[in-house]
Parts: structure tokens; sequence; C-alpha cells
């Protein structure tokens, strides 16, 4: 088989080890259905068919016996108690473990593979690990096993048999899917006929890609009608399937099994099998859906497709901004139809521009069910049991910004159990329940996402964090920081809090990693922590990493770009409203609070960082250390949409800009970090200097 085909079948086992996943999380939160016991059963059964076609003998070893546990739990011989459940969830993790390692043709952790085996085979009894021995390399026999052993323990059906109609699609084919094969595991269920049935077109009205063969099958079996759509379940969606039984009668054919198809015409270009396919069997008929049954159609492109479009995109965009600058400079009259015409130009680049980037976005489901796992591994390394709570995970987001939150988030969620959550004694005389909780959030908020991570432990511990910091040398032991300051202490690079190394901790690099993984990605992250209640951190990224709406300012005479979802509103102040302090300090009174006023220019280097604040513009924006900033420029132009085009594969890292675009006119625009900028202003930021100034401040405005 093509290595096309090989990897659309590992493309298939995302989506059903997504569905496995989420399915174990029901079945742990007690929140399942029945139907989800089955999901979960179809998902690994799936995955071990297809494994088989591959030959893929360990993982159709390993999901045969894992399937064998979940059948005696969908047929009522086994109930979900904590211990299964929690095996359960590990033959998970291994299955993905498996998977990945036959992907990229490695090898997995004998002892993890063989440890969890024993412990499956151990809620089977003797019975199963009997079963499990007798296991052959052919991938027939596995599918046969799986029948036999993992059929439910149903009362016998009424029937005879059943008479089936199969009727493949150019999809099934395209797929690398084989009638023979699927003929020979249902064989394995009883006494099967088959004919074939091969219907010659027209000549001249042929379509040479249209499947001209379909398939009658008589099957007498005393299997249950699901055993029968369990054979089809990997190509569901990809055929017309009837499956009839027959009605037991006084006398019965002998049935006679034909293993020799007639051939099925070559398989055409590789089409995608649709994501999420739907079970065929009659227990979903009951389901209220008004919506017609059947897969829904999907198609899978290749990411550097996409990639090529967007950045077309971008391109149409700058074009669309240079054209109207030149209708600018034309100074036609308004209403104009010229105008006019430009301005359903803007409107459909925009239409464009958001429905290719919504075939970037995807939920972040996925990376949140990729979560649990890390909870319970860090909770086993720990010793401190913890649960894994969930909200917004339809929220969609840009898949690279996804597939790159992934370590960042999972450095904080262990962190937030090695270091957050306290130990059972301890929650018990604090009045908490044993189980400690890590809550994963995501939302939309204006233009950005949020993600929190968040726990209920003990919340940080401000005078040990300062003291560690101070005997590590990264702050001076004079320093006077406010507690937001001595928060981000975390993010420093070197700082731990562990008193010795383990596997989560110690080596002092995880929360480092955290900040500059999501300083790339354009966002910040901040920390909100409450004494005996827990710590928040919550991540502000953007929707994508290609477009964006910026407001165009005036630096120094140099045209700059800032990031609208950084910034609060825009102020020109009047004289009463700015205060002096220090040498070069200013203070922005807004609204009964203090701010504190950045000159871009200065920190820039590119112009007078004495430049008349009064005459300036100010941006009050919200950053990581300060509740809130304003940035001082010369002038604002314009609010617009932007093309990102990063910077540093030709130029490197540029303190206080993340990246550049082209504007209309041609010229190119720096894109302003507001967070670095303010970062790297030592004169605005810094404490007060003169206990004199405090006291003409009015009583109980802190910096």
């Amino acid at each position: 088989m093509s290595n096309s085909i090989r990897d659309t079948f590992f493309e298939e086992c995302e989506d059903l080890l997504d569905a496995l996943i989420e399915g174990l999380s029901e079945m742990s939160a007690g929140t399942h259905e029945e139907e989800t016991v089955h999901a979960v059963f179809r998902a690994v059964h799936s995955i071990k068919g297809g494994a088989g076609a591959f030959g893929l003998d360990q993982l159709v070893n390993f999901a045969h016996t894992f399937e064998t546990v979940l059948d005696r739990v969908r047929s009522g011989e086994m109930e979900i108690e904590p211990d299964l459940m929690r095996v359960l969830q590990r033959a998970g993790d291994h299955l993905s473990d498996l998977v990945e390692a036959n992907r990229i043709e490695s090898g997995v952790d004998e002892t993890t593979h063989a440890g969890l085996l024993g412990q499956l085979n151990g809620f089977l009894g003797k019975e199963g690990e009997d079963d499990v021995a007798d296991d052959g390399a052919e991938e027939f026999v596995f599918e046969a096993l799986s029948i036999d052993i993992g059929a439910p323990m149903e009362t016998a059906p009424q029937t005879a048999g059943f008479e089936i109609r199969f009727t493949p699609r150019p999809e099934l084919y395209a797929n690398g899917h084989e009638p023979l094969l699927l003929f020979q595991s249902l064989s394995q269920l009883g006494s099967l006929q088959v004919t074939c049935e091969y219907a010659s077109p027209p000549l001249g009205a042929s379509d040479w890609q249209a499947p001209a063969a379909s398939w009658q099958l008589t099957l007498a079996t005393s299997e249950p009608e699901h055993a029968i759509h369990e054979v089809f379940e990997f190509v569901e969606g990809l055929c017309e399937l009837d499956v009839q039984p027959i009605p037991v009668g006084p006398e019965q054919p002998e049935q006679q099994v034909v293993t020799e198809p007639a051939q099925a015409p070559p398989p055409t270009d590789p089409l995608p099998k649709p994501d999420h396919p739907r079970s065929a069997e009659p227990r979903q008929e009951s389901r209220p859906d008004p919506k017609p049954a059947g897969p829904r159609p999907t198609l899978r492109v290749d990411l550097e497709r996409v990639d090529r479009l967007i950045n077309t995109v971008g391109e149409l965009i700058i074009n669309q901004a240079v054209i109207s600058q030149r209708i600018e400079e034309m100074n036609l009259p308004s209403g104009a139809g010229l105008t006019t015409e430009l301005e359903d130009y803007k409107l459909l680049a925009r239409e464009i521009q958001e429905g290719v980037m919504a075939i970037r976005a995807q939920p972040v489901k996925p990376l949140f069910q990729r979560m649990s796992r890390i909870v319970r591994e860090a909770s086993d390394a720990t010793g401190k049991a913890a649960r894994l709570v969930t909200e917004g995970e339809s929220t969609e987001v840009d898949k690279t910004v996804v597939e790159r939150l992934a370590d960042p988030l999972t450095h904080m969620i262990r962190n937030a159990i090695d270091h957050g959550l306290e130990n059972a004694e301890k929650r018990a005389q604090a009045g908490k329940e044993p189980v400690g909780t890590i809550r994963l959030a995501a939302f939309h908020r204006s233009g950005s996402v949020l993600i929190e991570v968040s726990d209920d432990g003990a919340g940080l511990n401000r005078e040990k964090i300062l003291e560690i910091a101070i005997s590590k040398g990264l702050v001076s032991p004079e320093a006077d920081l406010n507690p937001g300051e001595i928060d981000n202490l975390l993010f420093m690079p070197g700082f731990s809090t562990a008193t010795e190394v383990s596997n989560l901790s110690g080596r002092g690099v995880g929360m480092d990693v955290v900040k500059t993984a999501i300083t790339s990605l354009g966002g910040r992250v901040t920390i909100q922590t409450r004494a005996g209640e827990g710590t928040t951190f919550s991540i502000v990224l953007p929707l994508t990493l290609a477009v964006m709406d910026g407001m165009v300012v005036t630096v120094s005479d140099q045209t700059m770009v800032v990031p609208i979802s950084s910034i609060i509103e825009t102020i020109r102040p009047s004289p009463g409203e700015l205060h002096r302090f220090g040498v070069d300090g200013w203070l922005l009174s807004i609204r009964g609070s203090y701010v504190p006023i950045v000159d871009v220019a200065g920190c820039l280097g590119t112009g007078d960082s004495r430049a008349d604040i009064r005459e300036q513009v100010l941006l009050l924006v919200q950053t990581e250390g300060q509740s809130h900033c304003a940035l001082a420029v010369d002038g604002i132009s314009d609010q617009r949409q932007v093309v990102i085009k990063s910077l540093e594969g030709n130029y490197g890292h540029i303190p206080g800009v993340s990246a550049a675009t082209i504007l209309g006119d041609g010229k190119i625009a720096l894109i302003i970090d507001p967070d670095a900028v303010i970062a790297n202003s030592s004169a605005s930021l810094r404490r007060l200097p003169d206990p004199r100034l405090e006291k003409e401040l009015p009583h109980g405005i802190a910096l």
C-alpha cells in the first residue's frame, strides 16, 4: 500500500483518538450515556481494524485487549469503578503512544506496554489472558477474535441471519479499503455467501471513477445486528449499506462461503474519509436529530496549501491598501463611483480574509483533551490527587497558535499541580476536598483569545518567592517590589521554588519557557493569586498570526502600527491631567488613578525622548506587569487591517518590535510590541524616588 493511504490511516486515528479521550473523560466524570461507552469501544475497534491492514501487530494486540475490556463494560459484566477507570484512561494514553510510535516508526516503552497489558488482563481474569495469548500474527485472526470475545452478552436474536446489500462509493477505494478484507472479517461471524453484481453502463456514458460493482451478501449467523455494523464501521460513510434480518423459518438452506469476490476497480486519487462518521446502529435512530442522517462531508487539505492561500490573501489586502492610497491622492469628490466600488472591494477582501482564516481555525478541544493526560501523569508523579475541569472547548484559534500552545500549557499544568496544590493532609486542614481542581478555560475577548489555567491551591507565597529571587541573585536585596512585580519573578530565567530536582520541577526552566513561548506568539501572560484560594495564569493571544487590526501612529516622523487588541482607549490629555515625577517621568491622572506614561520614541531610540508630552497623544494599554500604562506617540493617522510580516528571519529579535507590515503607499511600518516597549522603559516605570512626591498624590492612590 502506498504511503498516502498509510498517512490517511494515521490521520483518521487522530479523530478516533480524540473521540476516545473525550468518551473516557465523560466516563470518568460520570456524565456519560450508554452510547458513550459504545463510541469508545468503536474508536478502539476501528483503530485495531485499520492497524491490522498494515500489519501493526503490537498495536493490534494492545487494542484487542483494550476493546475486550471495554466490551465487558458495555455489556454490563464490569462496573465502571475508579480503579478500572484509571486503567482505561492510561490504556487510552498508551494507545495514542502506540499510534504515534508506528507513525514515526519508533519503539515504545516495553515495560509500560507490558504493565498495562497485565492490568487490562487482570480485569479480564484468566480467560482474558488465555484469549490474548492465543492471538496470532494474521490480521484476520485478530478480527475474528474481536468478534468472538468482544460480542456483547445479549440474548440471541430470533433471526437465521442477515441479507446485506453493500455498494461502495469512490471514496472507499480512494482511502485504500478492499471489500475482500471486509468479507473475510464478516465470514468469521458465520456462514457467508457473496454475489457480485456488476452494472455495465452504456458506451460513451460511463463515469470511469464511479464503482460499477456492488455485492449481495447472505450471512447465516446467531450474532446480533450491531456485530454486522462493526465489521463495516471503518468504511461507514464511504458506502451504501443495507442490513435486513432473515426471520427464523422451518428450513434454512446451507450457506457457502465465497472467498473471491469480483475484482474491484482500481483506486483513484486519495480522497478524505469524513472526520466524524456516525454509527449505523439502530439505537441512534431514537435520538432527536432534525438533520438528515449521514456523515458530515469534510476535506483534508495540506496545510502548506492553506498557508500559500493565506499569503495570497495578505497580498490582496496590501493591494487594496495601495489602491485606497492612490484614490485618496486623486482627491475625488465625495460620492464618486470609484470610491463606492473601493468600499465594496474592502468589504470583499475582508470577507475573503475571514473565510480563509476560518479554514485554519480549529477548536481548542483536542489541545485541552491532551492536557487531561498531563494532569494524570503529574498527579501520579507528585502523589497529589487532581482533576481537570475545562471550559470553552469550542473556542476556535489559529492552528499554528494551538500547536505552539501545547508546551506552555504542559509546563503550567505541571507547575500548578507540583507547586500550586497542597497535599491531601494540608487540604483537609484547610477544609478543602482531597482532590484538587485544575481549571482550563478559553474565551474570545475583544479580538483576542483568553486562556486561563487556574488551581484551587494555597496561592503564591510572595515572601518565599522574593526570598528565593534574592538568594539566587535575580533581584537586589534593596529592591522595593510591588505584588505584581514579585509574581512576575516566576518568569525569570533560573527561578525555581523547588528544593530538589524532580521529573517535574527544580531546574528553573519551566515558567521562563512559558513566557518565551507566549511572547513569541504575540501574546502576554499575567498572574492573579489569592492566599488560600489558588492562582490563575491568564494568557492573552491573537486570534491569528497572519493578519491583525492595527492603529497607525506617528513616532518621530516614523509610521508605526500598534495592535488594536492592546489598546483600551486613546487620550489627548489636558494639562491638569499630567503630573511630573522624578527627572523625566510623567503620570497621567485618569478616573482617580495615576498611570505611568511611556515615551515610545525614547524607548525605541527613534528620536528625542524629551518631546513635549503635552502635545502628544496617549494610548492607554493593558500590560503584564502594570494594570495600565499610557504610550505617548506624536499622532494617530488611521485604523486598518494589516498583514503581519516577520522580521526575525532576516534581522533577529528587535526589542520593542514584534513584526512589520507594508502600508498602502508601499512603505514598511514596524508593528510595536507594547509590553516589550514598556518593559524596556526604565525611567517611566521605576518607583517614585522622592517620598515628598508621594505626599502630593491624593490619599489612597498608589502606583
